[in-house]
Formats: structure tokens, sequence, C-alpha cells
């Protein structure tokens, strides 16, 4: 169950963990037109478009584009990438609030990392999966 934050405060929480980033990458963002919205949660055909069960998987965040590493010198004329963060399935994960907002820092630093080419494998290695 949500903690049904308005999405503003929610926002808040995603901007938070944009600017705890370093500002190259901050701005490198801006740069290359990337976007990144808040929803409620994914669809069910969302979720079963990426393979997963609506019934029992939970998605945090997701990266759609091309990242930075797979681009030729063929792309242009794409559409922005684009970084959705999923807010009912964080509160309803992460209901407290130190939790809620360091989760949100990881989601949005792992789908960040997506942006960079840096792959579910690697964040693993990481720790960040």
């Amino acid at each position: 169950m949500s903690l049904a934050r308005s999405k503003p405060e929610f926002e808040r929480l995603v901007t938070t963990a944009l600017r705890g980033m370093p500002a190259r990458f901050r701005e490198f963002l801006k740069k290359e037109n990337v976007v990144i919205v808040v929803e409620r949660r994914p669809s069910r055909q969302k979720l079963l478009n990426l393979g997963m069960n609506p019934e029992n998987d939970t998605l945090f965040g997701l990266y759609e584009g091309i990242p930075r590493t797979e681009r030729s010198s063929h792309y242009n004329m794409a559409l922005p990438d684009k970084i959705t963060i999923y807010q009912d399935p964080l509160e309803e994960q992460f209901p407290g609030q130190a939790a809620l907002k360091e989760q949100v820092r990881r989601t949005v630093l792992h789908e960040v990392a997506h942006f960079f080419g840096i792959d579910d494998d690697e964040l693993d290695r990481m720790g960040w999966h």
C-alpha cells in the first residue's frame, strides 16, 4: 500500500538524488536531453513487454533509450532517452522516509548508469543491482 505522497513530494526525492550526483554527470544528462519522469507505477503491458510477471515482479525504475556506449556516428534524430521512476512500488517496499530516500537515490543512480552503458551484470559487480 502506498503512503500516497503527492507527486511533487516524491519528485523532490528524485531531484535530491539527481543533485547528489557529480555536477559533470548532471550537466551531461541535460546536454544529452535525457528526460526524467515520475509515474505512479508501470503498466501491466510494460511489465509484460519487459518479460516480467505483473503479479510478482516489482519495477522501481526504467531506462529507455540507446546507451551512450552503443551510439554510432549515425545516431541522430532520435527521441530523447527517458528514465522513469515508479512512485508506488518504491513507497510500498520502502515505507520509512529514510529508507525511501535512499532507495530513490539508488534507483535514480541505477537508471542513470544504464544511460552511460553500465549493464545489470556490471551493476551487480558494483553492488548496485
